[in-house]
Parts: structure tokens; C-alpha cells; sequence
């Protein structure tokens, strides 16, 4: 009977522990910092006539270092947004930078017609871009950055050419790891050479 106890004691626990769990990623998302970019209404054309809906654009990060973004469709705005958000959360991606507040060195990206050039700012400069890729920068804990839309002011285009451009950066971590260098090698390099590794 002591036995038969203790497997129910320990069947117990371990429901706690899945429990427990769960809680630690409802923690995880409630210090995402969700930022809804776009939502427009869209149509679709069916069998006797059009059918309206909503889609909506969101950017999703913590703060410090990961960001994604998602898009959802809904017949209803709060549906669309939930599943956009939802997507976005799937899509983190892991952003390295410097400092913690900027990028490591110039880049450029685009999607389609977008593109998009984005700068690394002295502290204290702040995020100097517009509306769908100041989302991303603020979701991502980039506080000091420069950057310019080229192309379409297309909010789906000008988010993904962003992710584009930040996932092709290099921090002196990576560029040392794909060069058999150490890490102070590259950062002298740069000091010695400013500029060198944006070319990289």
C-alpha cells in the first residue's frame, strides 16, 4: 500500500512539474513586447460574392536580442492580431548586437521592392527610423540606430527587407569564427581599419 501511495505522490509531482511548465512559458510570453504594425481589409471572391476579412502585420521580441514577426487573417481585427501575434512568436530569431543597443556595423537589406539601409548610432542617438522598421528596432532592444527606407513604403516589405538586413550582419564573434581568428584579433582590426568589417 506504501508503494501504490508513493507512485501517486510521484504521478502528482510530475503533473505539477508539466504545470510548472507551462507557467514558465506564460511568464516567457508576458515579457514580449508585441507591436502591431499594420491591418488592413482584405476581400475574397467566392461563390456568391465577395468575402471580407482582416490582416494584420505584428513584430514580436524581448527586448533584448530576439524578434519576429507573424501576419494573421481573421473576419475579425482581434482574431487577425491574436494570430498574428501568435506567429510571430514561432518566428524569434536571434539578432546579435553591440553593446546591447545598436548594430554592429552598416547593412543593407531588401524584400521585393523593399529596401532598406540601417546604420549603427553613437549612444544617445536614438532609433531614427520609420513607422514598420522602428517596430522592429524597438522590439529587438535597439536603442540608438539610423536607418532609411529605399524602396516601397510597403509595411510587409519594409519589415522583411529589416529582418533581412539585421540577419545578414556579423558580429566580431562570427567574423573571428569564420576566420580562425580570435575576437580581440578582429575587434584591432577594426580599430585599426574603421570600416573594414562593414565590407566583411
Amino acid at each position: 500500500m506504501a508503494r501504490e501511495g508513493q507512485q501517486r505522490d510521484s504521478k502528482g509531482g510530475g503533473d505539477r512539474g508539466r504545470g510548472g511548465r507551462g507557467r514558465d512559458k506564460e511568464n516567457r510570453d508576458s515579457d514580449l513586447i508585441d507591436k502591431l504594425v499594420h491591418i488592413n481589409r482584405v476581400a475574397k471572391v467566392v461563390k456568391g460574392g465577395r468575402r471580407f476579412a482582416f490582416a494584420a502585420l505584428v513584430v514580436v521580441g524581448d527586448g533584448n536580442g530576439r524578434v519576429g514577426f507573424g501576419h494573421g487573417k481573421a473576419r475579425e481585427v482581434p482574431e487577425a492580431i491574436r494570430k498574428a501575434t501568435e506567429d510571430a512568436k514561432r518566428a524569434l530569431v536571434r539578432i546579435p548586437l553591440k553593446d546591447g543597443r545598436t548594430i554592429h556595423h552598416e547593412v543593407r537589406g531588401h524584400h521585393g521592392a523593399g529596401k532598406v539601409l540601417v546604420r549603427p548610432a553613437p549612444a544617445g542617438t536614438g532609433i531614427i527610423a520609420g513607422g514598420p522598421m522602428r517596430a522592429v528596432f524597438e522590439a529587438l532592444g535597439v536603442g540608438d540606430v539610423v536607418s532609411k527606407s529605399l524602396g516601397t513604403s510597403n509595411p510587409y516589405n519594409m519589415v522583411r527587407a529589416t529582418f533581412d538586413a539585421l540577419l545578414n550582419q556579423q558580429s566580431p564573434r562570427m567574423v573571428a569564427q569564420r576566420r580562425g581568428r580570435s575576437v580581440s584579433e578582429i575587434l584591432s582590426r577594426r580599430e585599426d581599419a574603421p570600416g573594414a568589417e562593414a565590407t566583411a
